[in-house]
């Protein structure tokens, strides 16, 4: 663990989003939590058990890896669904713990009628279409192959869904790319159930394109930022309060990132703080020197731009962000000592900074943001009252 640093999962703040998106979405519509990239870096296990109380009951991963992470954090029958890497060795314990599983080539399918025929189990499949996005997924060429031999080998395939990705629902200037994909996305899926292959799931909205795209909702949703509190862009922020009285946000963040002051130093006028000479100051200051650093997730981006709360007061970051630390300018706060909170992300007194504090300064997305936290940092819940 990353000493004199935690982040704080707050879950009165995480059921407020829940019950939010599960109202927004409606009772017919299934929610696939996104815990990939460490739950959005708020922690797998410590984010899985919060949504299986309250109410989520299905997980989508990118790996193998992290569908057993979440796996081993359930406490009851949940669906897990692995939409990337899983390697061939793999396959057998994914096919026998019921996992589900994206089909996104020929070849992945091969392997996993291989293993399901030597453990005589039918390998639970989700077939991704390939609708213009030209990421991964099958072709109507592939497709067809793809139906020929699941049709050969109906005894050991389970095709559960019919899905594909969308690219960049949460911007109005992909709306004609968006509207050919669906239109691809339902031409294939006729083809499918053409062939008699009727998948009880279709699924192809994000957390952005369950917004913008009501139709798209279908069976099932797979949420990931929202249900962190943030939204996927300015654009389905600004388009789910158009026309609404109640302009108050309804998701919540849960997540809040705090350290503390590891030494306090003075530094003179005219002398350099950090590496290089990118800061020099131009008075006498007081320094704070605090544990967090690149190899945390606070960006190098952000030397001397970043922003710490420090006794209710705003300390900029000065000096080269280090792999290990960061320098803040405490000149201005009263009676600091060794100890003394610092708040990276979250709120203090009457001020707060926001994720997207760090996006508006080093040009990050708030997923990276997220995603860039440490595993090492300690993650802590605070239970609902």
């Amino acid at each position: 663990m990353t000493e004199g640093s935690v982040i704080s999962i707050d879950e009165k703040s995480l059921q407020k989003n829940v019950t939010f998106l599960k109202k927004k979405m409606g009772k017919n519509v299934c929610i696939s939590a996104v815990v990939k990239a460490n739950a959005y870096g708020h922690g797998i296990e410590q984010i899985v058990p919060l949504f299986e109380k309250h109410g989520i009951n299905h997980y989508s991963v990118f790996s193998y890896e992290e569908a057993i992470r979440v796996y081993v954090s359930l406490s009851g029958a949940n669906t897990i669904m692995i939409m990337g890497w899983i390697a061939d060795e793999d396959m057998p314990d994914v096919i026998e713990k019921g996992i589900e599983f994206f089909i996104f080539n020929i070849e992945r399918l091969q392997v996993a009628i291989a293993y399901a025929k030597e453990l005589n189990i039918k390998a639970n499949i989700h077939l991704e279409a390939e609708t213009g996005m030209n990421r991964s997924g099958l072709n109507a060429e592939e497709l067809a192959i793809a139906i020929s031999i699941i049709k050969e080998n109906d005894a050991f395939i389970n095709v559960v869904g019919f899905c594909t990705h969308l690219a960049g629902a949460e911007s109005i200037s992909n709306h004609p790319r968006i509207q050919k994909q669906l239109k691809n996305y339902n031409k294939m899926l006729s083809i499918l159930e053409a062939s008699n292959i009727h998948p009880k799931c279709k699924h192809v909205a994000n957390s952005a394109a369950s917004f913008i795209y009501p139709k798209a909702r279908m069976d099932m949703v797979r949420i990931g930022i929202m249900l962190y509190g943030f939204w996927s862009s300015t654009e389905v922020f600004i388009q789910y309060f158009n026309n609404k009285a109640n302009k108050q946000d309804p998701l919540e963040r849960i997540l809040s990132w705090k350290s503390q002051i590891m030494s306090i130093k003075e530094v003179k006028c005219g002398e350099f703080v950090s590496y290089g000479i990118s800061y020099l100051a131009q008075s006498n200051i007081k320094t704070a020197l605090i544990p967090i650093g690149y190899a945390s997730g606070y960006s190098r981006s952000l030397s001397n731009k970043g922003i710490v709360l420090i006794h209710g007061h705003r300390c900029g970051v000065i000096g080269v962000v280090n792999m290990n630390m960061i320098i803040a300018d405490i000149s201005n706060v009263p009676s600091t000592e060794v100890g003394d909170e610092v708040v990276i992300i979250g709120k203090q007194d009457d001020l707060e900074i926001k994720v997207s504090a760090f996006s508006d300064i080093s040009d990050q997305l708030n997923y990276e943001v997220l995603a860039h936290l440490s595993e090492l940092i300690e993650r802590k819940v605070i239970v609902k009252e």
